[in-house]
């Protein structure tokens, strides 16, 4: 019962920064794209940018601290490495987003947040 309620959370959580990226002037092109090394929440674009962004919906927005760390962004990573052509053409740009989410508070965006260590 408890995780079915945290995955009608999440769902809402997905829904709602959607939207607040809609309201931000992107285009959704994609909600949970499934991968054989994982899903991505959100696929948007704006001009000649695509984000793949991870959303977290959290009960807190102290919880948000701790909502996203390296290995979920190296797992989400993981999954855009497979799907990216589909989506970006010749001369587009992709990045990897977090938008926070928790009730009664703003969204959290973080841009670009992941950045493959060399």
């Amino acid at each position: 019962m408890r995780r079915q309620r945290a995955e009608s959370a999440g769902r809402e959580g997905e829904r709602q920064a959607a939207l607040y990226l809609q309201l931000k002037g992107w285009r959704i092109l994609e909600r949970r794209r499934k991968t054989p090394l994982g899903e991505i929440d959100l696929i948007a674009k704006r001009g000649r940018m695509i984000a793949f962004v991870e959303v977290k919906w959290r009960r807190t927005a102290a919880e948000l601290d701790l909502a996203i760390d390296e290995y979920r962004l190296r797992r989400v990573a993981a999954a855009v490495g497979a799907v990216a052509h589909e989506y970006a053409t010749s001369g587009e740009d992709i990045r990897i987003d977090v938008l926070l989410l928790a009730p009664r508070t703003l969204p959290r965006h973080i841009v670009n947040a992941w950045q493959p260590r060399c």
